[in-house]
């Protein structure tokens, strides 16, 4: 099993949940976040500057079947992505068990 941890723009995250159902990935968590980014000179919008120091964005944790990974990261990279420097990041990590609480069953299983 694989946890894809992901860090996309706010405005994008109905467009990743969307799609995330779509390939089969109903069930993943989310945090709204605030991190630093590359960029650091400020912006100016209607006349008035702010920084973009300070970068409020969508964190989603998703933990999938091996079988899961790369339809999971290549839908987070094309529904996520403006092309625009902020898109985010995707971090991967392997899980060793996973555990139902209701049930105490283990394995891939309970992820279905």
């Amino acid at each position: 099993m694989k946890k894809v941890e992901a860090i996309i723009r706010k405005s994008m995250f109905s467009k990743v949940k969307r799609a995330l159902h779509e390939v089969g990935v109903n069930f993943f968590s989310y945090w709204d976040v605030t991190g630093l980014g590359n960029e650091k000179e400020g912006h100016v919008y209607r006349g008035v500057s702010y920084s973009t120091s300070d970068i409020q964005r969508r964190y989603l944790s998703i933990v999938v079947n091996d079988d899961f990974e790369d339809i999971t990261i290549r839908t987070l990279l094309e529904a996520a992505s403006t092309g625009d420097v902020g898109d985010g990041k995707i971090f991967v990590s392997q899980i060793d068990e996973v555990y139902r609480i209701r049930t105490g069953e283990k394995g891939g299983q309970t992820l279905k």
